[in-house]
């Protein structure tokens, strides 16, 4: 019995061991469970930590390119917003300049004369010849090849009008406008057609206010004798004003064989200044003549006559291809009565040119107290 006791003690022994050991056993396993329960859920955990702190990395990467980005952007709007304004401004003055460039032919002379004035003691003249001197005679206050012998063209017209006031004729007759009158020389256009009827004042008008050839070859026509009478008397007239160089083949200019110098033409514009009706007609600015019914506005072919800055006594102007532009002029400059001849000028502005350079020497000089040597 005793036996059986301790027999069964010992097995109870037995098992309450193996119990524990299991119960050990599964609390260590229970606790490593935990344990990498824990583990493999701070793996997430680090893992998104690790991701988010990547994440706001590369954000930040972003933020920075795209920062640099946006100053670039910005800087490159600005460039062009300044390159715009640049050329807009460019264009502006691009637009001003053109409008400028595109006024009258005036303007552009006048530009040019301040741009070549060089001192009270220079002057530049771009005409082939030139002469500038005091109406009442005396030195020549300017001159350039003055005494060179050249084709003078419509200058010419001013010997005309005063050979036909000479003869003191009625200038309220009517004169006829004939084949005669035609230039079949130089093949020059004329308004007046043949038949048309005009008065004598008028035709002297239009030739020197315009230019008109057929107008002034109608007068020399009519005068007494007819035109070799005239030519006679043209030349007669120059040799008796002391115009030793000067020689007249017909009445219009339209020759070449019409020649002289600016010494002489200077002689000869103090000469016809003398004419109230020469200085009347050559500085009107323009009129209107009624030829065949119908009326024809003219204008004066010196466009400085309606400049009201000049005071033009008398004017007239040429030109043939041998006798390049030309212009003479009695003007007033600083409070001075100033005889202007230009010949053989190329541009066709050129002569207007040295007119407005002329007129600015002599009254700067004048201006500074100093005298206009040539």
């Amino acid at each position: 019995m005793r036996m059986i006791l301790m027999a069964a003690v010992l097995c109870g022994a037995v098992v309450a061991t193996g119990l524990a050991s299991v119960e050990v056993a599964h609390a260590a396993g229970t606790s490593t469970s935990g344990s990498e329960t824990q583990k493999s859920k701070a793996r997430p955990t680090q893992k998104s930590k690790a991701s988010a702190a990547t994440k706001t990395s590369s954000a930040k990467r972003v933020a920075q390119k795209t920062g640099r980005t946006t100053h670039q952007l910005a800087k490159t709007k600005k460039s062009t917003r300044m390159a715009r304004t640049s050329t807009s401004a460019g264009r502006a003055a691009t637009r001003k300049t053109s409008r400028a460039a595109h006024g009258t032919s005036v303007d552009h002379e006048i530009a040019s004369a301040v741009e070549e004035w060089q001192g009270h003691d220079r002057l530049a003249v771009r005409s082939g010849s030139a002469l500038v001197i005091a109406q009442d005679g005396g030195e020549a206050l300017y001159e350039k090849n003055a005494s060179i012998v050249v084709p003078i063209a419509s200058i010419t017209k001013l010997m005309t009008a005063m050979v036909v006031l000479d003869a003191m004729p009625n200038l309220q007759a009517s004169i006829a406008i004939t084949d005669d009158d035609v230039d079949y020389l130089k093949g020059s256009r004329s308004r007046l057609p043949v038949g048309s009827v005009l008065t004598r004042e008028m035709a002297l008008l239009l030739a020197l206010m315009s230019s008109e050839n057929r107008a002034a070859h109608a007068l020399a026509r009519h005068y007494p004798g007819g035109l070799p009478a005239f030519l006679t008397a043209m030349n007669r007239k120059a040799a008796a004003l002391g115009m030793a160089r000067t020689h007249f083949d017909d009445p219009t200019g339209l020759t070449s064989s019409n020649v002289s110098t600016a010494h002489d033409l200077a002689r000869m514009v103090a000469a016809a200044y003398r004419y109230p009706l020469i200085r009347e007609f050559s500085t009107t600015p323009g009129a209107t003549a009624e030829v065949k019914g119908r009326e024809l506005q003219y204008r004066n072919t010196n466009q400085l006559v309606k400049n009201p800055t000049w005071e033009i006594g008398l004017s007239k102007t040429g030109y043939i291809r041998e006798a390049g532009k030309c212009l003479v002029m009695q003007a007033r400059v600083a409070d001075r009565p100033v005889v202007i001849v230009l010949l053989d000028s190329d541009g066709k502005q050129t002569r207007i040119g040295d007119a407005i350079r002329i007129r600015r020497w002599i009254e700067s000089a004048s201006a500074s107290g100093k005298a206009t040597p040539a």
